[in-house]
């Protein structure tokens, strides 16, 4: 018998049909930070995973967009840099739930923030857009530190200078 992981079991669960025709969806967008050590096919994976359970649940994803390495404005899970995802999706009101509740089951992700954008959008007249991929920022080198002047170098100085300065 052949034993499948938690993740294939949910990337091959039945994909439901797009949503009654007319109906009217909410608009969402997540922001989710990964790993900055991943590969793009771990992250592609993911993507791929979390977009069949927005169409699982009965919702339409209209774009993702991986915006890549970034560094992060503060130390996220002792992680100064991540690969940022965006996802655009429509669906009802109890998708969000589902969809962070499998981001926080994951452990390649750091943060998540999801944003309902509109409410009552009509999904035919959404367009599904191509993936996107941006570049991110290039990996900096670190500079190095200038020196500090050590408090003996003061002194030193100070006891140099001319007796009427003093």
């Amino acid at each position: 018998m052949m034993e499948t992981t938690k993740a294939e079991a949910v990337t091959d669960a039945p994909i439901a049909a797009n949503p009654a025709p007319g109906k009217k969806l909410r608009e969402y967008e997540s922001i989710y930070l990964l790993k900055p050590d991943l590969t793009d096919d771990v992250v592609e994976k993911l993507g791929a995973r979390l977009r069949s359970i927005v169409h699982r649940e009965g919702g339409k994803v209209l774009r993702l967009s991986n915006w890549g390495k970034k560094k992060t404005a503060y130390l996220v899970k002792h992680q100064a840099r991540a690969i940022y995802i965006h996802m655009l999706y429509l669906g009802n009101p109890g998708i969000v739930a589902e969809f962070e509740r499998n981001l926080r089951m994951t452990d390649d992700v750091l943060k998540y923030q999801t944003v309902k954008v509109d409410e009552e959008i009509i999904h035919e007249g959404r367009a599904v857009e191509a993936d996107v991929k941006l570049a991110g920022d290039a990996d900096q080198v670190e500079k190095p530190r200038e020196e500090i002047p050590h408090a003996a170098d003061e002194v030193e100085a100070f006891e140099a200078a001319p007796e009427d300065l003093v």
